[in-house]
């Protein structure tokens, strides 16, 4: 992440977990984020030009292959989580079946 002050940096982070286009990303950190949204969303609609969008804001093929392998296990282990229903740390939101039930 940006070399930020540590309360920007949280503001970051939090505007981030709202939706990250409303956060203040540089033009790469958008093609990332945009980019990570496509592959966990709707991998199979993958196309090259998904990559030229990375390459033009100055991403490699070894950083593109990089970002591909973290959103890709990102994803997977995220998955195995959901699976075996891990407990979440406290600030995220309960499975559903966990949240208490409406009065």
């Amino acid at each position: 992440m940006r070399d930020l002050p540590e309360a920007e940096r949280e503001a970051l982070v939090e505007a981030l977990g709202r939706d990250w286009r409303q956060a203040r990303l540089s033009p790469r950190e958008a093609a990332l984020c945009e980019y990570a949204e496509k592959l966990t969303r709707t991998p199979a609609s993958m196309r090259e030009a998904d990559l030229d969008r990375l390459r033009a804001v100055g991403l490699d093929d070894v950083a593109c292959h990089d970002a591909i392998q973290m959103i890709a296990y990102f994803n997977y282990i995220n998955r195995v989580a959901d699976a075996v229903h891990v407990d979440l740390e406290p600030t995220m939101t309960p499975y559903p079946e966990d949240r208490p039930e409406p009065r």
